[in-house]
């Protein structure tokens, strides 16, 4: 079922929304990860335990410095969580956000209120959050490991979860759940906004001959992408700063293993105390480079995926 759908019988697509969701996910990984490297560097940077790392002064130049200093593999740090988290996230994301929006169908016109859209977002977003968080922990750890900070390094993604669980605790695969769940509102408005633009976009392109299954159709890659776009903007300007506070709360303990920061409150004192409102804002014009193309291939995967897999269950 395609995001701007909302029917009944919409039921039989669940699965292929999850797999639609994880094939946008991995392909979204795949072409942009050296850009999440990025940001999540420059969120951390100038927080506690960070003052040895010489600052980027842009993003160009931190690829540049990150690419001479740790090679292609430093680009591609984290890669292996990455993929996975995305490709489990997006297709989880899809699955239990098409489900919400089945139980809110309203009448005989299946239409959606904007609220509808926003609580499914919601409720998608905290469960993925749940099921995923320990996968992005360990992305994060492994995607700040640079050579002048950490002499014990992990190895990679197996490496990391089991020592994190064996030095710090199992709890400690969910330190920053708190503000990945206030990050669900993200994701609930990138969707919302999402599905208004969409019906807006075929509301247009039918208006001529006022049939909306003809405008619907009508729709192509570009203005998934311009849907995916504008909407993942939105989202971004309202958020970032929980991402910053999640990104320092997951970052390496101490040597002593004392963690950089106790708690959100902790990281919002520091940072507002000794960075200014600047300080949650780290790494928004990597994020932007990164994320702004990602959702727009997120859709554009997505919903041709979709399209894919409603022609071949039409054919047979």
């Amino acid at each position: 079922m395609p995001p701007g759908t909302s029917s009944p019988s919409a039921e039989a697509w669940t699965w292929e929304n999850a797999a639609a969701g994880a094939a946008a996910g991995f392909a979204t990984v795949a072409a942009l990860h050296p850009l999440d490297v990025v940001r999540t560097r420059f969120q951390v940077t100038g927080g506690r335990g960070w003052s040895e790392i010489p600052p980027y002064k842009n993003t160009a130049h931190a690829v540049y410095t990150i690419a001479r200093s740790e090679g292609l593999r430093g680009l591609y740090a984290g890669f292996y969580p990455a993929v996975l988290g995305s490709t489990v996230s997006w297709g989880l994301y899809f699955f239990f956000y098409n489900r919400a929006k089945q139980r809110y169908v309203q009448g005989n016109d299946d239409q959606l209120r904007p609220v509808h859209h926003l609580v499914s977002a919601a409720e998608a977003g905290a469960l993925v959050s749940l099921f995923t968080n320990p996968i992005w922990l360990v992305k994060t750890r492994l995607q700040l490991q640079t050579p002048e900070l950490h002499t014990s390094r992990y190895s990679g993604f197996s490496d990391a979860f089991r020592r994190i669980v064996k030095e710090e605790g199992f709890l400690a695969l969910y330190r920053g759940i708190g503000p990945a769940l206030l990050l669900v509102t993200h994701g609930a408005i990138q969707f919302t906004a999402y599905e208004e633009l969409r019906k807006a976009m075929i509301f247009v392109k039918s208006a001529p001959t006022r049939t909306e299954n003809r405008g619907e159709e009508s729709l192509n890659s570009i203005d998934f992408a311009a849907l995916g776009a504008g909407s993942k903007v939105a989202a971004i300007l309202l958020t970032y700063p929980y991402q910053v506070i999640r990104a320092r709360l997951q970052q390496r303990p101490c040597s002593d293993g004392t963690p950089k920061y106790s708690n959100s409150l902790h990281v919002v004192k520091e940072t507002a105390r000794y960075e200014g409102v600047r300080g949650f804002y780290r790494g928004i014009t990597s994020n932007l480079l990164k994320n702004l193309p990602a959702a727009s291939l997120t859709f554009v995967v997505y919903e041709n995926v979709v399209k894919l897999f409603r022609a071949t269950k039409e054919k047979t």
